[in-house]
């Protein structure tokens, strides 16, 4: 058997890192508990298979890359400039003082000076995938509460990356040189001009090339070289970490109108790769250490959780933002995630921390991440702790707690998943009508177009995340899921059936093996865009032909009804072909205006006697957008009627010369 050591450590890591995921998501728990726990499970601290570390570290440094990829593709000045008045100096005072206390809480246990400062680095910056993932679950997210709080992290991010640039500086121990701070700001400055007076200029331009080949092989292939090779070329000719250059390389492909597609290309290998990262992280915890240590890990978390809360609420009493804000912040933020890691991993290739030290940040970690979302069902009593202090009351503005779709007296409305073409045109339309609607989409853009229209809409992916509990579907008379991805609308469908197992559900597809798949899972119609292309293809050149409407939109109904089944042709579809065949021989259905000015206004249809006069038959008339089918004879004609005319093609050739010469003559009722 071939020793295959780099794919036994890759596969078993995704394995288990499976297992624990889905147990973290059955009990509620962020995915990424599953995936540290994971870590332990094949470490060497622990029984059973043991994992290589320094393999499995070696892959997760594509982790932190593609990670750190992520944030430079989502960092966005101008989303932070918009709650700079909050966001900067909040970010700056928090960090600031989370770190003196963790600091001051190592010189208690006796670590040394390098050592508590990475550990207060570490507590002070929270884990954006944890911090989006409570405001999208809580229908905050798309709040000014929320926004501020995401301004708040963005500037955490920057921190770190600055952080991440001097910890080589103060890692050499000994005295203060500022001489060598001196060459680390030259080599980031030459790095930040070469990036963004060249990197802006040619990378953008090479993506554009690209995406004209037409090849979306090539496509990745080209992210992955430009965020790869920026990563190393930062490290190896800048001494730059890894980290900071593939920071660099996302903000600077953000820039590209093709950012929404690298985003789309590369999510998949950020998430492989970051699930190892995580993995790689949980490898270096020793349970039997922080067993013998419960007390630190108990103090650690209760900083982590409390500790950072008090200070941000404390902060309040500063600021001229409602408490209601620093409620969201302080909650959203009592937790430390991915860049705490990669700040402690730096510690640790730096000699700042051991491995022991290490565990400590990871226990907070896990512990922290694993409360979290249980801390947002404080905010309703937060705020009506806090408002009553008299201090807090004067700045009250707007409630703690964001309400949620139902308590908005949705009832009756329209729930549309996805605002891309499909649903954008169904909006208009529900708009038009005065139907009453909500929209979920993960696009923030999308998300802020719909505000501007006055339209509802949540924030989130419907299909990951507990947002669709508050679409209120109980009260919904329509769910429409215009979402491309078949597996991400099962998902929806699934959700919407456990709330409202009555509730009807349009649902998109893309291809025919999902027509039956999302029929199974409780669908009402399914809609196939290309199936329907086809139809009105079919629809349109048979009227072109000459066959009846009536024939051929029955005919188009019976696949509809068959669940788009192409493949064979049911009893109900030849029958109505048949008739369609059959019937175009020998009839013809018409439709014509009544002239402006015709002696036929005024008067009914027995008076008139097209039937008599010509041998066709008068079988519907549209009055004001109004269908009267099969009209009586009594019926009055009315300037601007359009009347649907059947007979054969002399008959109502005959009809329309009728009618054309009624505009100059009086129509004379007598039979010839």
């Amino acid at each position: 058997m071939h020793e295959l050591p780099i794919l036994i450590n890759i596969t078993m890591a995704l394995v288990v890192a499976f297992i624990g995921g889905i147990a973290a998501r059955r009990i509620g728990l962020p995915s990424i508990v599953g995936y540290l726990f994971a870590g332990i499970v094949i470490g060497p601290f622990t029984p059973g298979f043991i994992g290589d570390v320094n393999t499995i570290q070696q892959l997760a440094e594509l982790g932190v890359i593609f990670l750190m990829l992520g944030v430079g593709l989502h960092f966005s000045f101008e989303d932070l400039w918009k709650v700079r008045g909050i966001a900067i100096p909040g970010a700056l005072i928090q960090t600031a003082l989370a770190t003196t206390a963790g600091f001051f809480l190592s010189r208690i246990w006796g670590w040394s000076f390098s050592a508590g400062i990475v550990l207060g680095l570490a507590i002070s910056v929270a884990s954006t995938v944890v911090l989006l993932r409570g405001l999208m679950d809580n229908s905050l997210l798309n709040t000014e509460h929320g926004q501020a709080a995401v301004g708040w992290l963005v500037m955490e991010d920057i921190l770190s990356v600055i952080i991440l640039v001097f910890m080589p500086v103060f890692s050499k121990g000994g005295p203060f040189d500022w001489s060598i701070i001196g060459i680390t700001l030259i080599k980031v400055a030459a790095f930040a001009a070469l990036m963004f007076f060249l990197g802006t200029r040619f990378i953008p331009w090479l993506l554009e090339k690209i995406a004209f080949t037409r090849s979306r092989e090539l496509f990745i292939l080209a992210i992955l070289a430009i965020t790869l090779g920026t990563a190393l070329g930062s490290a190896e000719l800048f001494g730059i970490s890894l980290a900071l250059g593939a920071f660099v390389a996302g903000a600077i492909i953000g820039q590209s109108h093709l950012n929404h597609q690298v985003g789309a290309d590369i999510i998949s290998f950020r998430d492989a790769f970051a699930v190892l990262f995580f993995v790689s992280v949980g490898m270096l915890v020793n349970p039997v250490f922080l067993w013998n240590n419960l007390g630190h890990v108990i103090w650690l978390s209760l900083l982590i959780i409390l500790g950072k809360l008090i200070i941000t609420l404390l902060m309040s009493s500063i600021f001229p933002q409602s408490i209601q804000t620093f409620i969201v912040v302080a909650v959203g933020l009592s937790q430390i995630g991915e860049f705490s890691f990669i700040l402690g991993q730096e510690g640790l290739r730096l000699n700042m921390l051991n491995n022991d030290q290490y565990s400590l940040i990871l226990a907070g970690s896990m512990i922290s991440i694993s409360i979290n979302p249980l801390m947002y069902r404080l905010i309703p009593w937060l705020d009506h702790r806090l408002s009553a202090i008299p201090l807090i009351q004067k700045k009250e503005t707007k409630p703690a707690v964001i309400e949620k779709p139902e308590a908005r007296n949705l009832e009756n409305h329209v729930v549309i998943t996805g605002y891309g073409q499909a649903g954008i045109h169904l909006v208009d339309v529900l708009e038009s009508l005065g139907i009453p609607m909500l929209v979920v989409d993960s696009d923030v853009g999308q998300i802020k177009r719909l505000n501007r229209r006055g339209i509802r809409s949540l924030y989130g992916d419907a299909a990951n995340s507990e947002i669709i509990k508050f679409a209120a579907l109980k009260k919904a008379s329509l769910l429409v899921i215009t979402l491309p991805d078949e597996t991400a609308a099962s998902m929806v469908i699934a959700a919407a059936r456990e709330i409202n197992p009555e509730l009807r559900i349009i649902s998109r597809t893309s291809t025919m093996e999902g027509i039956r798949y999302l029929l199974d899972r409780g669908a009402n119609h399914i809609v196939y865009p290309e199936l329907e292309g086809g139809l009105e293809i079919i629809y349109h050149s048979l009227l072109e032909l000459g066959y009846p409407l009536r024939e051929v939109h029955k005919y188009a109904e019976a696949i509809r009804h068959d669940q788009y089944d192409t493949s064979h042709t049911s009893k109900e579809e030849y029958f109505s072909l048949q008739a369609l065949l059959n019937a175009s021989n020998d009839i013809d259905l018409t439709w014509t205006d009544i002239p402006a000015g015709s002696s036929l206004v005024g008067r009914s249809i027995l008076e008139a006697d097209i039937r008599a006069l010509t041998g066709a038959s008068i079988v519907a008339i549209l009055r004001n957008s109004q269908l009267i089918a099969n009209p009586k004879s009594v019926t009055i004609f009315e300037s601007g009627d359009q009347i649907g005319l059947i007979g054969d093609a002399h008959q109502i050739g005959s009809a329309l010369e009728f009618i054309e010469k009624s505009k100059i003559a009086p129509v004379s009722t007598e039979k010839e």
